[in-house]
């Protein structure tokens, strides 16, 4: 597989709403996907990009530090999806972006959370979608960033 050099793939973005798995590699340094990802975060603080995600992520990235009692993991968390410069975490999940959700599931056949996240990733005017799951790349109506076909 041809990987996209990050600057090509993040060219014109202004707004990345993040998926979890993105979220969680970095606080967790995966050795793999620990060099984009932190590009990716760099450029948020250094106010290059403006990072975005919902509360979907919150839920997904505590629920292992809360399963285990690593109170320290999820305070990191924290940290980084509500204290950080130039990211926001969208507070709430509106009617619109529930009804928009339900259009994707049914259009896409995504998930529940995925279809959340798209249509938080839309009405939040974010330019670009970063995860790690292939599936969502059908979405037509967002430029979907895939870890796996990234490189520096």
């Amino acid at each position: 597989m041809t990987k996209t050099p990050l600057s090509q793939a993040l060219a014109g973005v202004r707004q990345i709403m993040f998926d979890s798995a993105p979220v969680i590699y970095f606080v967790e340094e995966n050795p793999r996907y620990d060099a984009v990802v932190t590009a990716i975060f760099q450029q948020v603080d250094q106010g290059m990009i403006r990072g975005v995600t919902s509360l979907v992520t919150l839920i997904e990235v505590l629920t292992k530090p809360v399963r285990v009692g690593d109170q320290a993991l999820a305070q990191d968390y924290r940290d980084l999806l509500m204290d950080s410069a130039n990211f926001y975490l969208q507070p709430t999940i509106t009617l619109a972006e529930s009804e928009q959700a339900a259009q994707w599931r049914a259009r896409y056949n995504l998930k529940t959370p995925d279809a959340l996240q798209v249509a938080i990733a839309l009405s939040t005017g974010s330019d670009a979608f970063l995860t790690n799951d292939g599936g969502l790349k059908r979405v037509q109506e967002l430029k979907v960033l895939v870890l796996d076909e990234l490189e520096l």
